[in-house]
């Protein structure tokens, strides 16, 4: 079992960056495939990026692509998602998640682990 916990978020305005972190604890990042997600208020979450277990393959959702960036550092046992350019749409909450499987999938279902989300706020 894993452990996850974000954090990075804030208060930025539209234009800005933020790095969101996800820290793990338990056992080692490296066996998952992992994702973020995010949530607007009253919504389901919906998928935001998703990275292979040794980083070399990663996959966006279409409204953030070119804008963010999912990596990982194994060794840190921390996966980063770079968020540029931000957009008031993108205000919501960001959860990171842990998948034992090895594709990268946009299901939330079948990611078995999730931290706590961190809150990211873009005003215009």
């Amino acid at each position: 079992q894993v452990q996850l916990v974000e954090s990075g978020g804030g208060l930025v305005q539209a234009g800005g960056s933020l790095r969101l972190s996800c820290a793990a604890s338990g056992r080692t990042v490296s066996i998952y495939t992992m994702g973020w997600f995010r949530q607007f208020p009253g919504k389901e979450r919906e998928f935001v990026a998703g990275i292979s277990r040794s980083g070399g393959t990663t996959y966006y959702t279409n409204p953030v692509k070119g804008r963010f960036t999912i990596s990982r550092d194994n060794a840190k046992n921390t996966v980063y998602l770079q968020m540029n350019s931000l957009k008031p749409e993108d205000t919501a909450v960001y959860y990171c998640a842990a998948d034992r499987g090895p594709f990268i999938t946009t299901i939330e279902a079948n990611y078995e682990y999730w931290g706590q989300g961190t809150q990211v706020t873009v005003s215009s």
